[in-house]
């Protein structure tokens, strides 16, 4: 299927983890993929071998992208290099876990500064684009964290939620474009950053979830996918894909 052939997609935090499958899966679907990492080369060059093994354009940027200058730059070099962009999906994200008593100046605003000030900076800078297009799709990954909280996570559970308020307005300002902008939710997800858990600790976490088993990246960039290429009527929403951990 190659219902996204000739479209142009942003995903940052594209290298590993959830954004590496939202990246690949986007290509499998026919459209073009810049991704963005920060700090590791080896692994962004290694998915854009794959993508474009897929026949398709490929390009890893760097950036920081809790600096606001180089997420824009971002933006502007995909711009520049391919015309056009249809597809930002929003992945890029860190945690500083700390109860709120040990939780320093530095762990609030490094967090919100990445996830939370990055979403603003790309998409304000996407939106000058896709409304000239009259056309895109933009594509937030948040978490359950945002809607529930969670104990050590209040910069963390800031930000996500935060990205779901942000989402619902700019959805409301960007409809008459022809622009939707959503959210995906998800819950406990096999990642690099969960597999660093203690297994006693991964089996109370399993022990929440309803489904009994973490979700995996390919779920949640299954939902990504769907959104950009078949959501033309879904706008302002989250999409929970967590296995029940949140309803």
């Amino acid at each position: 299927m190659q219902d996204l052939k000739g479209k142009v997609a942003i995903v940052t935090g594209g290298s590993r983890g959830i954004g590496r499958h939202i990246a690949l899966q986007l290509a499998q679907r026919g459209a073009d993929v810049a991704i963005n990492y920060r700090s590791r080369q080896s692994d962004a060059d290694e998915v854009v071998k794959e993508i474009e093994a897929l026949g398709v354009r490929a390009q890893a940027i760097q950036a920081d992208l809790s600096k606001m200058p180089e997420a824009r730059s971002l933006v502007r070099q995909v711009h520049e290099q391919w015309g056009r962009i249809d597809i930002l999906v929003n992945n890029a994200g860190i945690t500083r876990d700390k109860s709120m008593k040990k939780l320093t100046d530095d762990d609030w605003n490094d967090v919100l500064d990445t996830n939370l000030g990055s979403v603003y900076a790309t998409c304000s800078e996407v939106l000058k684009i896709m409304m000239d297009q009259q056309f895109g799709r933009i594509i937030n990954i948040t978490s359950f964290v945002g809607q529930a909280g969670n104990f050590g996570q209040a910069n963390y559970a800031a930000s996500k939620g935060g990205i779901i308020a942000f989402t619902k307005t700019l959805a409301l300002e960007m409809a008459k474009y022809n622009i939707t902008v959503n959210a995906i939710a998800p819950g406990f997800t096999e990642t690099e950053m969960l597999a660093q858990v203690p297994e006693n600790i991964r089996e109370q976490i399993i022990a929440r979830v309803p489904m009994g088993r973490f979700g995996q990246p390919a779920e949640i960039a299954r939902a990504v996918v769907f959104l950009a290429a078949e959501g033309d009527y879904i706008t302002g929403q989250q999409i929970n894909v967590n296995g029940g951990v949140y309803m």
